[in-house]
């Protein structure tokens, strides 16, 4: 993992700060300067202890690991099977893409971890955050659609009238079965979709700006060798004010810092995503969040 450039930047940034904080007396020094401050002690850090995943203490937990209670979605798509929650979709029973909403609270800056597995190659899903349910949107058809993309755009219009209930917008952690998406931040049913690829940090500052690479977090290649296909991930979300983290099996995937006036979501719900395309499974457990001041 690497930072490129901007590590350095940063650092020389840094040191030429610490020098002018300490050659400069501010107001603050100067009202202190005729006390008698107590003597400082010697220097005491605590070096913070490893990620443990399984540590609980403090997080709430929002699955109780057999039920759906708290949460709503489309019952033809979302189950309990085995201690996790299951949403499926099938030739015969297409999901489209819906979500499983926890209606209990809404939440502004928290922690969420969880952990994922898909099965299906064509399987994509995500977690939405900071997210409202909001009336479905029309999409403007190509211009000559064929007899095929006619019959596609009218099954689509029918799920998404049968699902109007779990429509959302909001930010959402994406991932997907071959992981080319996996730990991206995509905004839904918004102009501004993929937000952040994996590995970069962006920084979004509002219309008539563009949205600008801070810095890196690794290659793709990188990032990709992380994850489990076939398998349970562990996913984190951060989200900290106008700072948005994901975090994947440990690895810092994307970083967003969302100042935009008009589009930052200070607050919503959290909810499951499922789409895509043939028979899948994606399988969700062990939910936990804690909140943040």
């Amino acid at each position: 993992m690497y930072i490129s450039n901007y590590r350095k930047t940063a650092g020389l940034f840094a040191a030429a700060v610490f020098f002018v904080s300490a050659t400069v007396t501010v107001p603050a020094q100067k009202a202190a300067a005729g006390k008698k401050l107590p003597p400082l002690g010697p220097v005491n850090r605590v070096p913070p202890e490893p990620r443990n995943w399984e540590d609980h203490a403090g997080w709430t937990s929002l699955f109780d690991g057999k039920t759906l209670t708290g949460w709503s979605g489309a019952p033809e798509v979302w189950s309990v099977a085995d201690g996790a929650i299951v949403g499926s979709s099938s030739e015969a029973v297409p999901s489209g893409t819906t979500n499983l909403i926890y209606k209990v609270s809404q939440f502004a800056n928290f922690r969420l971890r969880m952990e994922v597995k898909m099965e299906g190659t064509g399987a994509n899903g995500g977690v939405q955050y900071r997210s409202h349910i909001v009336p479905v949107r029309d999409r403007i058809p190509p211009a000559n659609p064929t007899e095929e993309q006619k019959v596609r755009m009218a099954r689509v219009a029918e799920l998404n009238k049968k699902h109007a209930a779990w429509n959302m917008t909001g930010y959402q952690m994406d991932f997907n079965y071959d992981n080319r998406y996996t730990g991206q931040l995509y905004e839904q049913s918004s102009e501004r979709g993929i937000m952040t690829y994996p590995g970069q940090v962006v920084a979004f500052e509002g219309r008539g700006t563009k949205p600008r690479v801070v810095a890196e977090s690794g290659t793709a290649e990188q990032l990709k060798s992380y994850l489990k296909k076939d398998e349970w991930n562990e996913i984190e979300i951060i989200a900290d004010g106008h700072t948005l983290t994901h975090i994947v099996n440990g690895h810092v995937f994307t970083q967003t810092i969302d100042t935009d006036p008009e589009r930052m979501a200070a607050s919503g719900y959290i909810a499951l995503e499922i789409e895509g395309p043939g028979t899948l499974r994606i399988l969700h457990r062990n939910i936990y969040i804690k909140k943040l001041p």
